[in-house]
Parts: C-alpha cells; sequence; structure tokens
C-alpha cells in the first residue's frame, strides 16, 4: 500500500521552491502542487474516469489558494461520484461562457431586427436602425455581452442619458425597442427575461405632442407660394409640391418609386410592405399630380426612385429632408410639418369642401369600415377619391390666390 503524504499547509505552499526540473507535491485525494523549474505553481487534479487516468487543471498559485484547490478538488469528486467527467464538465462550461461573451446586445439586436424584416414598413426598420439602435444604443452598450447587462446598466446609462437630452419620446421608445429584442432573446434562450420589465414608470411620462400643421386656408396658401418660391434643390420642390396633392405619410412620399406610376391610369400603386397599415394603398392622381410626374421623370425617371438622394441614386431622400426645407422657408417645427399635410387635407376637405368622411378618411388610408363592420379594400371609393383628389389640387390652386380664399367653415356652423 502506498505511504499517504500528510496534508499541505498554507506555509509549506508559499515555501516550496523551484527545482533544476519540476516536481510534484501532495497534498491528498489526488490534489496536488506542480513546482514548474521555472517557478510557477499549478494545481492539478489526477483522478480515474472510465478506467483512463486524466489530470484536471485547478488554476495557479497564488492565484487560487490552497483552499481553493480543495473546494475544486471536493466539487470535481462530487461530479466523478455522479458519473461526470471533470474535465468535460469544466471544457463545457468554458465554452457556454465563450458562446456568452459572444453574443453581445448588438448581434442580439441585429438577429431581431432581420427576424422582424418582413413585419415591418422600411421606412420604420430604417427609423428603429439608425435613429434609435444605431444612434442611442449601440455606441453604449453594442460591444456588451448580453449576459452581462443588468436592469440598471440599462437605465442609467442608455435611457437617462437620453432622458437628460429632453428628449423623453425617444427614451420611451428606446425603451420599448429594447423590450422587443430582449423578450426575442428570451423566446431563442439566449437570456432568462426582459431586463427592460421594471423599467415602467423609471422614465418621465411623454407629452402628448400633435404634428404641427396649418389649417387656416389663408396661411395655407402662403405656405403653397413658399413652396413654389423655394430655391433648394429641384427633386426636393417636387416632393413639397406633390406632397399636397397626394397627402400620403412622408415616408410612403420619399420612398415612392417609379414602378409604382401609372401615367396612363392616372394612380400611384404603394405596395403593402410601404405602408404603415401594411395593406397596399392606392392613390388618384390628379392633373396637378400628373405635371409635376411628368417634370419630375425627366431628371429621376432613369432610376429607381421618384426623390432620389443626392449623394446615392440607391436611396431615396433623407426622413428629414422635408422638414428641413420647411424649416428654411421659415415654418417652426411648432408651426408646420411635413405629416402636417394629412391634418390640412383632413379638416379642409372636411370643413371647406363638404366632403364625406369615409371618403377623406379612405384617401389617407385609415381604416374605413362600411355599416356592416367590413373593411373597404384598396379600390373603395376610387371613383369618389378621383373625384375628391381633383377637387382638392383646384382648391389648393385657388388658395396661392389671396382673393380666392374661402374662410374656413364649420358644417352646419358660422365661419
Amino acid at each position: 500500500m502506498p505511504k499517504q503524504s500528510p496534508p499541505l499547509s498554507d506555509m509549506q505552499v508559499k515555501r516550496l521552491k523551484p527545482r533544476e526540473k519540476d516536481y510534484k507535491v501532495s497534498d491528498g485525494g489526488g490534489l496536488f502542487l506542480l513546482v514548474k523549474s521555472t517557478g510557477g505553481k499549478l494545481w492539478r487534479l489526477a483522478y480515474r474516469f472510465n478506467g483512463k487516468q486524466k489530470t484536471l487543471a485547478l488554476g495557479t498559485y497564488p492565484e487560487r489558494s490552497l483552499a481553493d484547490a480543495r473546494a475544486d478538488r471536493d466539487d470535481a469528486r462530487r461530479l466523478l461520484a455522479n458519473g461526470a467527467d471533470p474535465s468535460e464538465v469544466k471544457q463545457s462550461v468554458k465554452e457556454a461562457e465563450a458562446a456568452r461573451q459572444e453574443l453581445t446586445f448588438e448581434k442580439l439586436a441585429m438577429e431581431w431586427y432581420a427576424q422582424r424584416a418582413e413585419a415591418l414598413a422600411p421606412t420604420t426598420l430604417e427609423k428603429i436602425m439608425t435613429h434609435y439602435l444605431q444612434k442611442n444604443v449601440f455606441p453604449v452598450i453594442g460591444d456588451t455581452p448580453v449576459a452581462d447587462l443588468t436592469t440598471k446598466i440599462i437605465l442609467e446609462n442608455v435611457l437617462r442619458p437620453i432622458e437628460a437630452r429632453g428628449v423623453i419620446q425617444t427614451a420611451h421608445r428606446v425603451r420599448s425597442y429594447l423590450s422587443q429584442i430582449f423578450r426575442y432573446g428570451v423566446a431563442c434562450q439566449y437570456i432568462d427575461r426582459d431586463l427592460t420589465a421594471d423599467l415602467k414608470g423609471a422614465i418621465k411620462p411623454t407629452q402628448t405632442a400633435h404634428r404641427a400643421a396649418i389649417t387656416d386656408p389663408v396661411k395655407v396658401g402662403a405656405l403653397l407660394r413658399a413652396i413654389d418660391d423655394f430655391d433648394g434643390h429641384f427633386v426636393v420642390k417636387c416632393a413639397l409640391r406633390l406632397h399636397p396633392l397626394v397627402v400620403t405619410r412622408p415616408g410612403e412620399l420619399r420612398h415612392a418609386e417609379w414602378l409604382e406610376i401609372d401615367f396612363d391610369a392616372a394612380l400611384w400603386s404603394i405596395p403593402a410592405g410601404k405602408m404603415k397599415t401594411r395593406n397596399p394603398h392606392i392613390v388618384p392622381l390628379s392633373s396637378d399630380a400628373l405635371a409635376i410626374l411628368r417634370e419630375l421623370h425627366q431628371l429621376t425617371g432613369g432610376g429607381r426612385y421618384l426623390f432620389p438622394s443626392v449623394r446615392s441614386t440607391d436611396r431615396p431622400i433623407s426622413d428629414n429632408t422635408l422638414n428641413a426645407a420647411l424649416r428654411r422657408m421659415g415654418y417652426a417645427t411648432d408651426e408646420m410639418t411635413a405629416h402636417g399635410w394629412r391634418a390640412v387635407f383632413r379638416t379642409l376637405a372636411d370643413e371647406v369642401l363638404q366632403e364625406r368622411v369615409d371618403i377623406i378618411e379612405a384617401q389617407l388610408a385609415h381604416q374605413v369600415q362600411d355599416t356592416l363592420g367590413r373593411a373597404y379594400n384598396r379600390t373603395s371609393f376610387m371613383q369618389e377619391r378621383r373625384a375628391l383628389m381633383e377637387k382638392w389640387a383646384r382648391y389648393l390652386r385657388g388658395l396661392k390666390t389671396p382673393a380666392q380664399v374661402i374662410p374656413l367653415r364649420r358644417k352646419g356652423g358660422k365661419a
């Protein structure tokens, strides 16, 4: 029977000196200290598994103390007692940690983003990526492993700085998108929970802000004259002139493609993927709108987009282009926005032109139902909408001449 060596003491371990060759000092139970000729001291565990002699590395001294090494040995012995190989368990833990460190927040977000590509409109996707993630999130936690993130990190490092800039709505939007990304991670079993779940109420509430719009006919006329006098880029000027005549959402306008325009039928067919409602929409084109499009076609008709960016014809003008043009013309953010043309149309077509609300709503691609509660399809009221948009174009043309301005009146009421 081999002679049992007495257990080591802390003092003994500390006093062990290197020799000409490496040597081992046993502590018992398979645990030993390998003293290298170079001076290093390495904890090792000798054990047998499935009839094979194996060695498990337990760290270095003094980083791992004698007590630490003994605790590691005991843990390994428990694994052996349960039929597990400590070396394989250690390798699995190492690989899991490597995978944990490899899954950064940005990688998880990009996987979620790709998964959402078919469900969201391109304009929405672009805004999520550029305005919310790339601008406010990736620079802060993009390289951080998802497993290392905490609710406190999200609040203090991501949301609070946005809140401090005074853009409260952006902070709420970012929290919402973070929640969607984390919930996707939970569904894929990458993480255990949504880290933003406990942050509801942690950010200041938003103040409801309606998009600014001018609804006074006299002021609308002045705006239309200002657009006619706009001395900026021709493509931008065409977009400014066309927008009041089609009253689509700004994102739908700037992503318009020539393949969607039917000059003979005087129609613009917007595919579902570009619509906020995820339903295709047809826009009747008035004679005024067609005239602008024919003029624009001479410049950009050879490309994909009606309104290509000045930097690259492969993408349209940016989402801020039209609003920036309005600012350049002297219209403040709280006075008029590109999206405001929809409110202008909704108000004046109803209260001045006295048009039916359901036809107006259908033109705006809002959900409209018949008396049985069924949603009208994209061709509903097409004849009526054609007439409305032609009438609307004539009305806008008349607003440019102050003497022809019809005062705003409520239905059945006074001016």
